[in-house]
């Protein structure tokens, strides 16, 4: 084989690699995007909707201010694993499962109960600590993130610094847990982000896989051989 047609091939290679790792972001539909889950694609059970009422959950971390009390205030104090949460003078009583109104009437009730006179308590979320996604596969930076409530797909896709080159966009799957079942939807990333298919809501302990492309793990498992086929066909070419 002659050098020129050698250096053509290589350069017909990388033209194809270049092409098999570009994708262009899909032209958004304008108007209301997808709210509907698509049944066939395992996606009931997913929703667009924001949750309008925060519950707490075990991990998460609050703060408790009890009016002119600070003694028994808790600037950050967390949810144990099995739902309750320590306070002075109250001992070990249930948080998880309340928003931080009813658990602030909840702590105010159980201090009158006590001897504390008309207490006034407040009670914040300081931390969603419980929010946590995965986001593993054919992204930049797989890894465990947190998320505020509400945050949807693409932010945790966002979170792992987007799709890599490699990445089959049709193919993302997010695993969620259910009772004692793991459940697994598909969705078209470039639907998601044309607007035709929904954009769902991450709830906590979500995982999510982006899927690869085999062609373009063909054309980088070629270009990291190249030195190594460079090297063969100079000993054929000299060979000739």
């Amino acid at each position: 084989m002659r050098p020129r047609a050698l250096n053509f091939l290589f350069a017909s290679g990388l033209a194809g690699l270049s092409l098999a790792g570009c994708s262009s972001t899909p032209e958004p539909v304008v108007g209301v995007a997808a709210s509907q889950p698509v049944s066939a694609l395992g996606q009931d059970g997913f929703s667009v909707a924001r949750p309008k009422t925060y519950l707490l959950r075990p991990t998460d971390k609050i703060s408790v201010n009890v009016f002119r009390e600070p003694d028994f205030s808790m600037e950050l104090v967390q949810v144990g694993v099995e739902g309750n949460v320590s306070l002075p003078l109250l001992g070990s009583i249930p948080a998880a499962g309340m928003t931080a109104q009813q658990f602030e009437t909840d702590v105010a009730r159980r201090l009158a109960a006590a001897g504390l006179k008309s207490p006034m308590v407040a009670v914040n979320v300081a931390e969603y600590a419980s929010h946590l996604v995965t986001v593993e596969g054919a992204v930049t930076t797989p890894g465990v993130y947190p998320f505020e409530p509400g945050a949807r797909l693409s932010s945790a896709i966002a979170m792992a610094e987007g799709t890599e080159r490699v990445a089959k966009r049709s193919q993302v799957a997010v695993f969620r847990t259910r009772g004692d079942q793991i459940y697994v939807a598909k969705f078209d990333y470039g639907a998601v982000s044309q607007g035709t298919m929904l954009d769902p809501v991450l709830e906590p302990n979500d995982r999510v896989v982006v899927g690869t492309d085999g062609l373009s793990v063909f054309w980088q498992d070629a270009l990291k051989a190249i030195p190594a086929l460079g090297v063969f066909a100079t000993v054929a070419v000299n060979n000739n």
